[in-house]
């Protein structure tokens, strides 16, 4: 004689009460962070290759790369904006890939809460740094020793 069960359909059964939703849900946070990581990793392809392209394939390639090389795509705006949406999409989207990371396998609140601060604290750190050093950056200060500063900036 054959003994039938009944198999229950997946997510047919009780959810945990702790993965319910509530009127305050975060579904849609989670929809738009999951969007920019597709929509962010697709922009960046194109800047990091377009970044590699320019640095490695026109001119002398890599060995036209020093300080002057720097300094001269720094001068034009288009490089700025360039390096700097590079530095935003390429540090937001890496937090929020080890967010997802934190979320999925720190167990405790505590430790979950401690590593998402020093994670959004290092990230606002080096966002904030990259920022101020591709729109402060000056190959030639003014009232630097002679000695201190590139071949191509003129004597002082």
């Amino acid at each position: 004689m054959a003994v039938t069960s009944e198999i229950q359909a997946p997510r047919s059964g009780r959810v945990a009460p702790k993965y319910t939703r509530h009127g305050s849900s975060r579904g849609n946070f989670e929809m738009l962070a999951w969007l920019f990581m597709r929509v962010s990793g697709l922009v960046l392809v194109v800047l990091v290759f377009g970044h590699l392209f320019v640095n490695l394939m026109v001119g002398e390639g890599v060995h036209a790369i020093d300080f002057g090389f720097v300094a001269g795509k720094w001068a034009d705006p288009f490089w700025q904006i360039w390096d700097l949406a590079m530095l935003w999409l390429a540090m937001l989207h890496g937090t929020n890939g080890v967010r997802t990371i934190i979320n999925d396998y720190a167990d405790k609140d505590g430790t979950r809460f401690w590593l998402k601060s020093v994670l959004y604290a290092a990230t606002a750190v080096i966002i904030v740094l990259g920022t101020l050093v591709i729109f402060t950056f000056d190959p030639c200060p003014p009232n630097a020793a002679a000695e201190l500063l590139p071949s191509f900036c003129p004597a002082p």
